[in-house]
């Protein structure tokens, strides 16, 4: 098969969620040659992470689908009618052999218009229960890889589904401790609590951490990844590193760390499974959210892979307690991450891609 023949479309936006497993195919791609271009929104979190990758961008206008009255639903169905038709010629352009949807608004008139040219479209749904825009997508699609066996339930089209996994980037599975440690200024005779909370952070759980710190440093070391413009500049304490941000060096930071606290995005999940690190979701509550990290967070406590504070129970007591729980059981937790089985779904999924063309 020809180079030029290996040319596929990735969407997906809305959230790092959409983009992060992208990253992951979009690299192990690239080295087996093949032409890759994405379409996203102008404004979103996707735009700027894959513009580090220099890989084709094309921006489309989005419109959000709501189940809610909101003034906004009147005018975003004519966001989705002008992206729909942006998308269906910019596949004069691209003409890409198979199109791959992680979701996200922006996807679905990218997947309309893939099946107006007959495109083949694989999607791929990383939470237990499919998102809005995935599931109005789904019935457009050839194949639809889910990362975990329970959430074949909610779908209807039960013959198009692979269980996959999600996939990781390998540079995760490759992080270096002793960096890590040189990186923090950290020694090796404490243990290491990572705590993060997306690319902008959580005041919430920035504050709780902030509040725990003369009483938890007593005993470990910290490393908080609080998200932009959230330092606290007046915070130099002895075991405790700040940073807004961590891109290449955040697999270094992961793999010292001996307990990590972070929210219950099914990819985060993901990752730490495939790490076997002990960790401590803190899910999105239901206000700012969909529901779906409660559903995770909740599915995994249940199964004994994850501790978990919930929003409304956040405080410092309650989650030094849980710290406290982890680190006097932390072989045993380690022993029991062992259980759950992590597709090699980078490969997999790159296997079905190649099938579609």
């Amino acid at each position: 098969m020809q180079g030029q023949e290996k040319r596929i479309l990735f969407t997906g936006g809305g959230s790092a969620g959409h983009v992060t497993p992208n990253i992951a195919l979009i690299k192990k791609l690239r080295n087996e040659g093949w032409d890759i271009f994405y379409i996203g929104s102008t404004k979103g979190v996707e735009k700027e992470i894959i513009s580090k990758l220099n890989i084709p961008y094309f921006s489309i206008p989005v419109g959000k689908l709501r189940r809610y009255f909101s003034w906004h639903n009147f005018i975003d169905p004519i966001k989705i009618v002008f992206g729909l038709i942006q998308a269906f010629f910019l596949y004069w352009k691209i003409r890409p052999r198979v199109v791959f949807s992680k979701g996200g608004f922006v996807a679905f008139p990218v997947v309309v218009s893939s099946w107006l040219h007959r495109i083949p479209i694989v999607i791929h749904e990383s939470d237990l229960t499919p998102g809005l825009a995935n599931r109005l997508s789904f019935r457009f699609a050839n194949t639809i890889c889910v990362s975990f066996e329970e959430t074949k339930k909610y779908i209807k089209n039960q013959d198009k589904i692979i269980i996959t996994g999600t996939p990781v980037r390998e540079e995760l599975l490759c992080g270096n401790i002793n960096k890590g440690l040189d990186l923090c200024g950290f020694s090796s005779d404490k243990k290491i609590i990572l705590v993060y909370a997306g690319g902008l952070g959580s005041k919430s759980i920035n504050g709780i951490i902030r509040a725990m710190l003369p009483k938890i440093l007593i005993n470990f070391q910290v490393v908080h990844i609080c998200g932009k413009n959230n330092l606290d500049n007046g915070l130099a304490l002895p075991g405790y590193k700040q940073f807004e941000y961590l891109d290449s060096e955040f697999a270094n930071v992961l793999a010292c760390a001996n307990i990590v606290i972070c929210r219950a995005g099914a990819n985060s999940i993901y990752e730490l499974l495939a790490l076997k690190k002990p960790h401590i979701l803190i899910p999105l509550p239901k206000l700012v959210s969909r529901g779906d990290q409660i559903v995770n967070a909740e599915y995994f406590l249940k199964r004994g892979f994850s501790q978990v504070v919930f929003e409304e129970d956040l405080s410092p007591i309650k989650l030094y307690e849980k710290v406290i729980w982890i680190s006097q059981h932390e072989t045993e937790t380690i022993n029991h991450l062992s259980g759950f089985t992590t597709q090699k779904s980078n490969e997999l999924i790159c296997d079905i891609l190649l099938q579609c063309i």
